[in-house]
C-alpha cells in the first residue's frame, strides 16, 4: 500500500468517529416528545398574557413626540410641488443625482 492510500484512510476513519460522536449531540430527540409542541407546558406565562390588562409598553402611549412643524411643512411643500431634494451623503457622488435632474429637465412632455 502507498503512504497516501494510508493516510486517507486514516483521514476517513477520524472523520467517521468524529461524524459519529458529534451527531450523538443532536437534538433530534428532543424534537420527539410526547406533548403536543415544544411549548407544551408554559401554560402559565400563556394565562398571564393573555389576562394582561395592556401588553404595551409605557412608553408607546406618549403622544407628545418632539418635531419641527415648519421643517415638516416645507417638505410637505416641496413634495407638492414635485421639487423634491435628492438625497446626499458623503460615501457617493452627487453626479448621478445632478445627471438625472438634467435629464428630467431636458425631457420633452414632462410635468
Amino acid at each position: 500500500m502507498s503512504r497516501s492510500r494510508t493516510n486517507v484512510g486514516r483521514i476517513t476513519a477520524v472523520a467517521t468517529i468524529l461524524c459519529t460522536t458529534l451527531s450523538g449531540c443532536s437534538d433530534i430527540y428532543y424534537d420527539r416528545r410526547e406533548s403536543i409542541a415544544l411549548s407544551a407546558g408554559d401554560a402559565q406565562d400563556g394565562n398571564k398574557v393573555v389576562q394582561m390588562v395592556d401588553p404595551w409598553p409605557a412608553e408607546s402611549s406618549n403622544r407628545d413626540i418632539a418635531f419641527n412643524g415648519g421643517r415638516m411643512q416645507t417638505a410637505v411643500e416641496r413634495y407638492r410641488t414635485n421639487k423634491v431634494i435628492p438625497p446626499t451623503s458623503a460615501m457617493t457622488s452627487s453626479v448621478a443625482y445632478q445627471q438625472a435632474q438634467q435629464a428630467q429637465a431636458t425631457t420633452p412632455g414632462r410635468p
